[in-house]
């Protein structure tokens, strides 16, 4: 299981920077985008769990003591890589807001998401609390606000809508790459770890009846071959909220959005 990095502790010092970062190279070439990309490789290579002050130092051939010049610890330096990835997010595709109607808007915000944790797999294992925005998340918070404005929804109910979003996503995408994780270390596909502890299971559970969950579990597995779904549940849960909002629209007269 991957460590989840704790928020910073100091607000004020994260703000300076991510908002008024020293733009001065040393003669080791080090500034703070220099070590945020260098962590961010390290994460997406092997996990928060290597991500440690002296691990970025070394993959950047300075001493450990080279880096607090520009950063102020390994908790400000996983927020520095958040704000960094979150301007990846539509970089190189159309913007939300241009992807057609509404529900295009949405699904293209949803899988740009999806997308974006599966390329950084760490950004799941971050704890939440009460991060400071920096240029990046704010900028991707304003590209996705956008793409809701005009709907007849009030600032709260865009808001809401974009969490619930959001929060589809990156629970499913932390379920996913979590079985990934486990399918890479065990070796097994799902079917073959159910085939494994099937005998023993169905004797401990001998004489107890889930019929209703023995009838479900078979048809996903039949039709999946997967023992849970969470990237399925997550694309069926998007459709209903959006069959749900296209309700609260339609009352409100934006037929044409």
């Amino acid at each position: 299981m991957a460590k989840r990095a704790e928020r910073p502790g100091d607000p004020a010092k994260l703000i300076g920077l991510l908002w008024r970062p020293t733009e001065a190279v040393s003669r080791s070439g080090l500034t703070p985008k220099v070590i945020t990309r260098a962590a961010i490789a390290l994460a997406d290579q092997e996990g928060l769990d290597a991500l440690t002050i002296r691990r970025v130092a070394g993959d950047l051939g300075v001493s450990t003591m080279a880096l607090y010049p520009y950063i102020a610890g390994r908790s400000e330096l996983v927020e520095l890589m958040l704000d960094a990835v979150a301007t990846e997010v539509y970089a190189h595709t159309t913007p939300p807001a241009q992807a057609g109607q509404w529900r295009a808007r949405i699904e293209h915000i949803a899988q740009a998401n999806w997308d974006h944790h599966m390329a950084h797999p760490w950004t799941v294992d971050i704890a939440a609390g009460r991060p400071v925005p920096g240029p990046g998340i704010s900028g991707k918070y304003e590209t996705e606000l956008s793409a809701l404005d005009g709907l007849g929804l009030s600032d709260i109910e865009m808001d809401r809508t974009l969490t619930a979003i959001l929060g589809l996503v990156s629970n499913a995408a932390r379920e996913t790459i979590s079985l990934r994780r486990i399918r890479q270390e065990s070796s097994l596909t799902d079917t073959q770890w159910w085939e494994s502890v099937g005998p023993s299971l169905g004797k401990a559970m001998a004489g107890a009846s889930y019929p209703v969950a023995r009838r479900v579990a078979a048809s996903l597995g039949e039709a999946t071959g997967l023992a849970t779904d969470p990237e399925g549940a997550f694309r069926f849960g998007l459709g209903m909220l959006m069959d749900g909002l296209g309700t609260l629209i339609a009352t409100r007269g934006q037929h044409t959005l």
